[in-house]
């Protein structure tokens, strides 16, 4: 068969590799290979038995050939065979004994003679020894060596920062910190013309940062993109309404507690793109914290009809429950959650709640714990088992989770509970302030308790001036609080202002008309102030 006949049968493999067509694709490849025994022609049928999920068949073909420990082509091929046949042991021997330094960067000592039969090189490729280093790092977490998978997929975005899926796994999985997350970003060396990848990356990294140093990052992506290609404004206006791009900002949102916020912008991105998995995620969450049940059913019910084999379809049912406080079922949902995908932290944490909202505490800290030795990159289980102390006055192991997230509001927030149960009050004070500098302006409903417990923590010092501004700040945020009217009409009449003491009482007794603290205290104003009207020089005799 003459040469050009031999690539015009290539052709039609890579136009039926194009349009799906995986049958006829091995077919072709299988004819082109025979006659050319040609090493490029045999990796083109192995891709196509592998496209045509032939897994056993491609690694044979490969294993076969004489060039599979030469051509890292063929080896990382071979590897993704073993990959999908769930062979991690036999996935990692295929992959050959790479080590990494001190630094996270790849170095071989064996075998530095494997070549790269390279395309023609008109494309910009991701380097093979970064999807290799991924794909160790794959097979290391599937063995449930995380720390080991952690370092492959640090050398996989080292090796080419257009390697996306190292970074997905190692924010998704909370493998890192907040500061080892920067830390790898600022490492990663991008191409000139990568600006904008860069700062994208940027927002994706966890937002613990001040509201304004986080919003200059969104900016600063937007005139990456404008940069970029000056010319053309429509790359500017994508990159701005991208929804990836959008979904992070929804987390950032949710994190700084602006729910409604979230809420809005994650339901007009679902209607743009109803299958964003990591949009649904976020529109979750914000929908749970809204107490918005009947979206939690019709998102659950979506998603399990579409993804019945994913745990965030199984994790909506189970917020759902949680949501409508039938929390029995709930916990069996969020269970099921984690035996789909052991890695799935919201699942974990939702399971631990469950628990923790029934008081069951031995089983609420075993899921936090679990949740804290998956994701040491998450502060949230550690934060939850701090309270979970709480909970049982072990008030000194409860002051655990400020080094994993030095600047969530809520970590504050609950050292500052601990300090107040442990009667230092000015460090109470100190956290509280320090908590309310963190939230983002203006302040949102959610954090009236951090309001309340600052102005309790004043009143405890006896600075009743300042007590009283911070209760009357909380009911600007909420007037459906019994602890803000009972604290502020306590230190009213510490004060020995009966008047507005006896106002402020009524006002809880009207929350809460059975409250024992409020009714007795409301006799006692009351005696105080019949007593201070009477002179006492007056003599009734």
């Amino acid at each position: 068969m003459r040469e050009e006949e031999i690539e015009k049968l290539r052709g039609v493999v890579r136009d039926c590799v194009s349009k799906h067509l995986y049958s006829s694709a091995i077919f072709f490849a299988d004819k082109v290979a025979a006659i050319t025994n040609d090493p490029a022609d045999i990796y083109m049928q192995a891709q196509a038995l592998f496209l045509g999920r032939h897994f056993r068949r491609a690694f044979h073909l490969l294993n076969a050939s004489k060039i599979v420990f030469r051509d890292l082509r063929f080896r990382y091929l071979a590897a993704k065979c073993l990959e999908e046949l769930k062979e991690w042991d036999q996935c990692l021997l295929m992959l050959g004994d790479e080590k990494l330094d001190e630094h996270g960067n790849v170095y071989d000592a064996k075998d530095n003679s494997a070549m790269y039969l390279d395309k023609d090189g008109e494309d910009r490729e991701i380097n093979i020894s970064s999807a290799i280093c991924f794909l160790r790092g794959k097979a290391y977490e599937a063995l449930e060596n995380r720390a080991q998978a952690r370092q492959w997929y640090k050398a996989a975005i080292k090796a080419d920062p257009l390697c996306y899926e190292a970074l997905e796994c190692l924010i998704e999985n909370h493998m890192l910190t907040c500061e080892e997350e920067t830390s790898l970003l600022s490492s990663l060396q991008f191409g000139p013309e990568d600006g904008w990848l860069s700062s994208f990356y940027s927002c994706l990294i966890k937002k613990y940062d001040k509201e304004n140093v986080v919003e200059a990052k969104f900016k600063e992506l937007e005139k990456e993109s404008s940069k970029s290609n000056p010319s053309s404004h429509s790359l500017m206006c994508t990159l701005k309404d991208n929804t990836d791009l959008l979904a992070c900002k929804a987390e950032y949102y949710h994190q700084c507690g602006e729910y409604q916020k979230c809420f809005e912008l994650t339901s007009a991105l679902l209607e743009k793109d109803p299958f964003h998995l990591k949009c649904t995620l976020v529109h979750l969450a914000a929908a749970m914290e809204l107490g918005h049940s009947n979206e939690l059913y019709l998102m659950a019910c979506n998603l399990v009809k579409d993804y019945p084999q994913k745990a965030l379809s199984w994790f909506a049912v189970g917020c759902y429950y949680y949501c409508i406080k039938k929390y029995d079922q709930s916990r069996r949902y969020f269970s099921k959650a984690t035996s789909l995908d052991g890695t799935f932290a919201p699942a974990w944490i939702g399971f631990g709640n469950a628990y923790a909202v029934r008081e069951e505490g031995d089983q609420a800290m075993s899921a936090y714990r679990t949740a804290a030795r998956l994701f040491p990159g998450c502060h949230l289980p550690t934060l939850y088992i701090g309270m979970e102390y709480m909970r049982t006055h072990s008030f000194k192991l409860a002051e655990q989770a400020k080094a994993i997230c030095p600047s969530d509001p809520l970590v504050y927030n609950e050292l500052g509970v601990v300090a107040y149960h442990m009667k230092e009050y000015n460090q109470a004070v100190w956290w509280f302030e320090k908590t309310l500098a963190l939230i983002p302006s203006p302040i949102s409903e959610m954090w009236e308790p951090t309001v309340v417990n600052l102005a309790h923590a004043y009143r405890k010092l006896k600075m009743f001036h300042e007590a009283i501004s911070f209760y009357e700040k909380a009911l600007t945020l909420s007037t459906k609080s019994l602890s803000t009217y009972a604290g502020l009409a306590y230190t009213y009449h510490l004060q020995d202002n009966f008047t507005a003491a006896i106002t402020y009482y009524h006002k809880a007794l009207w929350l809460k008309p059975d409250d024992p603290f409020c009714t007795e205290m409301l006799n006692v104003a009351l005696v105080d102030e019949c007593q201070r009207g009477i002179d006492p020089k007056l003599d009734f005799n």
